[in-house]
């Protein structure tokens, strides 16, 4: 007897997209142009004073309390914001940022090598993005302007064959 497959469903009857983001939502972006329109206020007034306690480097940050509370931050992983169009992504909208259990892309880079499976679920991204995202670095670095120097600086050319 064949099993009872649903039409544009799978075996086990989930759908394709259930399994891809792992139970995880989607990042959501919000326009720099929406920003005056969206309440930011929530009861919650701006205390100016604690700037004075933000860290400015690494070794300030590395025994502050986590998850780190500075969103803000360029290394937090909560938000990214686009400098080119001002608009914020939110990274985690289901989550808040005390929620997460990795919070600081230095912490993750202090740990060592890690697979492209467990940035991705950092970062609420999938594995193959990660992979896109790492071979457009690396294409970057190599068309800069100090590794054609070092290239022409050091021996490697492949040697001649004889």
């Amino acid at each position: 007897m064949a099993p009872n497959i649903k039409k544009g469903g799978s075996f086990f009857g989930r759908d394709k997209g259930t399994e891809r983001r792992q139970g995880k939502r989607k990042s959501r972006t919000i326009a720099a142009r929406r920003l005056s329109k969206v309440d930011l206020s929530d009861g919650l007034g701006i205390d100016e004073d604690l700037d004075e306690f933000r860290p400015r480097k690494r070794s300030e940050c590395i025994e502050g309390p986590r998850p780190c509370p500075w969103v803000a931050c360029k290394y937090h992983l909560y938000l990214d914001i686009n400098p080119r169009t001002g608009s914020i992504k939110l990274n985690f909208p289901d989550i808040e940022p005390w929620e997460m259990e990795q919070s600081c892309v230095l912490d993750i880079a202090d740990r060592g090598p890690v697979t492209l499976e467990d940035v991705g679920r950092i970062m609420n991204l999938t594995r193959e993005r990660i992979r896109q995202l790492e071979a457009a670095a690396a294409e970057k670095i190599r068309g800069s302007k100090l590794a054609v120097e070092y290239r022409d600086f050091t021996l490697e050319k492949k040697p001649p064959e004889k």
